[in-house]
């Protein structure tokens, strides 16, 4: 099977190009990206998309880079292929953002990608990486630590970016470049152990070819390829399993159910906060296995108030049944009050609930004690107005049946309250004292009484 028919296999089966496609390609002018350019240009009688190619000059390499830019140009305008470019300075964004070169240029290379993109309407982005640097990427991994996810090396299709040329070794891209008699531009700084996949390419993998391992590519290759597989599984058992375990999810916080989370395996637990940390951010930059561990350490001890601080302002955090991942740096304090209209009922947004406030002579009063969301009190006793409001700096009140003050924050520890709930708790007042923290306690200061004449009744009821 010739390159052609392994790259339109590999289209194929992975769903990696559809029909219409605009399709970008990252075009260095090197062996690797002609050939997934001429491949592409002959898949394109089988497969109807759209060719266009961009070109980063990323200036490290002086005149050569810029002969690099002018051939790629010609190749284009003798293709009749629309054609983009960019220079950039590598090694200056690098210094400047503290980040390596290579990742700098990879910045700046998908930047450019992606932007030259959205301005032709979208599509996808094909790069050159083969086989064989499937095997380069697997090693860099091992010798940085990584899992399984990690072991499954780089994938066909990771968002708007595909791989045609994965299951294809440089070996053949060489063979297809001499037999079409294509020509390519030599990159000089692959040939120098100057970064670190050079130095795997050039010294590493041919020190293990010749003492340990001849086929070390393919080896690698399957390697992923089992790996991506048993990677697959578990990242679809874990989707299911967090979806189970997720008890409410915020903006700025996911809570999920601490004893459904405590009964699963340790290495489902991480892949949990992981997912869990990925579903409030977005990604998982600077996210490391040691940040993992900690949060899985905190949720397995389970003690209620104790938390731990990541990195970007991430926070995860335990209360009683709760387990709580949130952007601590983005809390945002929620204040609501309002007068209650013996009038007409009133609507609280933050609670998405209904509040009525009738008066009632004592004697025509029928007392419904089932309903905890039904209270009644002495309306004689009320001085000045009612409000309904949240939670507020030094609340405190006198319990039902109690003689001394209560403070409030202490009465959501003894019921425990989840601290993530305790701001949109509603609090009926009058304008010095708390009447009712609804749904927990009245106060004994405004109970109904043998002398009692008038019956002031509070309804509170969720809008249907």
């Amino acid at each position: 099977m010739g390159l052609k028919e392994k790259m339109l296999s590999t289209i194929n089966q992975h769903n990696l190009i559809d029909k219409g496609d605009n399709v970008l390609i990252g075009l260095s002018g090197g062996p690797d990206s002609m050939a997934l350019l001429y491949g592409l240009l002959e898949i394109q009688n089988q497969i109807f998309f759209d060719i266009y190619i961009a070109h980063v000059n990323h200036g490290v390499r002086g005149k050569e880079a810029d002969k690099d830019e002018q051939f790629v140009e010609r190749l284009s305008k003798k293709l009749n292929i629309p054609y983009y470019s960019i220079r950039i300075d590598m090694e200056g964004y690098a210094k400047e953002h503290k980040m390596s070169s290579e990742e700098a240029g990879r910045k700046l290379r998908y930047d450019f990608f992606r932007n030259t993109l959205s301005n032709i309407g979208g599509g996808k982005i094909a790069v050159a990486h083969n086989k064989n640097d499937q095997a380069e990427t697997l090693i860099m991994r091992m010798l940085r630590g990584t899992g399984i996810d990690g072991l499954k090396g780089m994938e066909y299709k990771s968002e708007d970016i595909i791989r045609p040329l994965l299951d294809i070794s440089r070996d053949e891209i060489e063979e297809y470049i001499e037999i079409n008699k294509i020509e390519t531009r030599l990159d000089k700084t692959n040939l120098v152990p100057i970064y670190n996949r050079n130095k795997i390419r050039l010294e590493v993998i041919p020190y293990i070819k010749e003492n340990f391992n001849p086929n070390i590519i393919d080896t690698l290759w399957r390697t992923s390829k089992i790996m991506s597989y048993d990677s697959s599984f578990l990242n679809e058992y874990t989707l299911k399993t967090y979806r189970s375990l997720m008890k409410s999810k915020k903006r700025n916080s996911i809570t999920l159910y601490k004893k459904k989370f405590s009964k699963e395996h340790t290495a489902i637990k991480q892949r949990i906060v992981r997912q869990a940390i990925y579903d409030l951010t977005n990604n998982l930059q600077g996210i490391t296995s040691k940040h993992i561990l900690d949060v899985v350490e905190l949720f397995d001890k389970g003690d209620t108030g104790k938390s731990i601080d990541l990195i970007n302002g991430i926070v995860a955090q335990t209360s009683y049944d709760d387990l709580i991942i949130k952007m601590g740096n983005k809390e945002e304090r929620i204040y609501y009050n309002y007068d209650i209209d013996f009038e007409k009922t009133t609507y609280i947004e933050e609670t998405n609930c209904f509040i009525e406030a009738n008066v009632i002579p004592r004697e025509k009063v029928e007392i419904n004690f089932k309903d905890r969301f039904i209270k009644y009190f002495d309306y004689d006793k009320i001085e000045g107005g009612l409000h309904l409001r949240n939670r507020m700096a030094g609340d405190k009140f006198v319990p039902l049946g109690m003689t001394g003050v209560k403070k409030l924050k202490d009465l959501f520890i003894d019921e425990k309250i989840p601290l993530n709930e305790r701001e949109l708790i509603p609090i009926l007042t009058d304008d010095k004292n708390i009447i009712w923290v609804i749904g927990l306690r009245v106060s004994e200061n405004y109970k109904i009484t043998p002398s009692t004449k008038n019956v002031l009744v509070i309804r509170y009821y969720k809008k249907l």
